[in-house]
């Protein structure tokens, strides 16, 4: 039983910085790619950024320059750092990862709420 559990959203002003967390746990071999999505209401789920286990990170145009992905493979924990937020980063974030128990799948969290006011 694999859990990915998330923390660190809320209410924000725009400008403002938040940062999620989301720990991995479970009977877990390893971790590979650890990931945020966001979902915003109406729209469909779209990936925010991810990272290899080796460190290499992908952005979402949206999240170049203002968001920071990071990860520290002894915890199984990912990070999002989240800056100069903007009312249009409103939306559920989930965490994501590629994860080897006995076989290879994909995990989701329950997700973390974002509201960034104007």
């Amino acid at each position: 039983q694999v859990q990915l559990v998330e923390s660190g959203g809320g209410l924000v002003q725009a400008g403002g910085s938040l940062r999620l967390s989301c720990a991995a746990s479970g009977s877990i071999f390893y971790v590979n790619v650890m990931g945020w999505y966001r979902q915003a209401p109406g729209k469909q789920r779209e990936l925010v950024a991810d990272i290899t286990r080796g460190g290499t990170t992908n952005y979402a145009d949206s999240a170049k320059g203002r968001f920071t992905i990071s990860r520290d493979n002894a915890k199984n924990t990912v990070y999002l750092q989240m800056n100069s937020l903007k009312p249009e980063d409103t939306a559920v974030y989930y965490c994501m990862s590629t994860i080897t128990t006995i076989t290879r799948q994909v995990y989701w969290g329950q997700g973390t709420q974002v509201t960034v006011s104007s």
